[in-house]
């Protein structure tokens, strides 16, 4: 993975803490990504190559007019008044090739002083067990700050474990000796069969979660059950439980005007820009 810094730009050593999605169903961890960046005003400082995340190209997510600049596949971000440094991931990771960009993406950060990980992603509504509505979204975590996954801080904010996570499994055994290895197998798994219980460490975020925790670092997964489709909703939800976890709530909304969050203008074409009407 190769660095590219913004012309007079360095990434800061103060910030320890770093934010980023793990690409999933619909795509919630991107647009909450986008919705913190928005919000907080954070600058593009650098663009990271990595040879297994797909290329891109784009306009500017965040300004509200085109001024020329690129967005691409990997960027970073980072906002000066919370010390805090955002990745943003545009396209998916090449095929067979998770593990290979999560031990890049994990000495990235290490080498880069970070100490605490946050990855934010989405699981499919259709294996959702328990389901209660009652209080609305709900938000599931996974932390590297005790074997079993639990955390007594995201407990605290009302958060619970996520669903069926056992470190004991086979697969989840199988990602955590491969990510202390320095090569990468040519194979996905070694396993014939996959169970019901593989389903979760066969996530893109289980790679990375697996990772970082061995360049120990710390490491919480937050998650919500979602379909395909508009997922604007759950994307505040996430950001606002990112904000909850690493203490945005002094810093959101401070000179946002009357609301707390500043939506990216690229939203406003979510579904395709509008039609030209000097056509009629």
């Amino acid at each position: 993975m190769e660095l590219y810094l913004e012309d007079g730009k360095q990434l800061s050593p103060k910030s320890s803490t770093l934010i980023l999605p793990a690409l999933s169903i619909g795509n919630v961890g991107q647009l909450a990504v986008d919705l913190l960046i928005s919000s907080l005003k954070a600058e593009k400082v650098a663009c990271l190559d990595d040879p297994n995340v797909l290329p891109c190209v784009g306009n500017d997510a965040y300004s509200p007019s085109p001024l020329g600049k690129l967005a691409l596949s990997l960027e970073a971000y980072e906002a000066s008044s919370s010390e805090l440094t955002l990745v943003q991931q545009r396209s998916p990771v090449v095929k067979g090739m998770m593990m290979a960009y999560a031990k890049n993406i994990a000495n990235f950060a290490a080498a880069n002083g970070k100490k605490h990980i946050v990855l934010l992603s989405s699981l499919d509504f259709g294996r959702w067990r328990n389901i209660d509505m009652s209080s609305g979204l709900q938000i599931y975590y996974l932390s590297s700050s005790n074997l079993d996954g639990t955390d007594a801080e995201c407990e605290s904010l009302g958060w619970k474990k996520l669903q069926d996570y056992d470190p004991a499994v086979r697969m989840w055994k199988y990602l955590d000796t491969l990510a202390q290895e320095v090569s990468v197998p040519d194979e996905d798994s070694p396993f014939e069969e996959l169970g019901d219980e593989d389903y979760y460490p066969s996530l893109p975020f289980a790679a990375l979660f697996s990772c970082f925790k061995a360049k120990g670092l710390k490491v919480t997964c937050l998650f919500c059950y979602c379909s395909e489709g508009d997922n604007i909703p759950e994307a505040f939800s996430m950001a606002e439980a990112a904000g909850k976890l690493v203490g945005l709530n002094d810093f959101l909304g401070k000179d946002n005007g009357a609301g707390k969050w500043i939506t990216p203008f690229s939203w406003q074409s979510v579904y395709g820009p509008p039609a030209d009407m000097t056509m009629f």
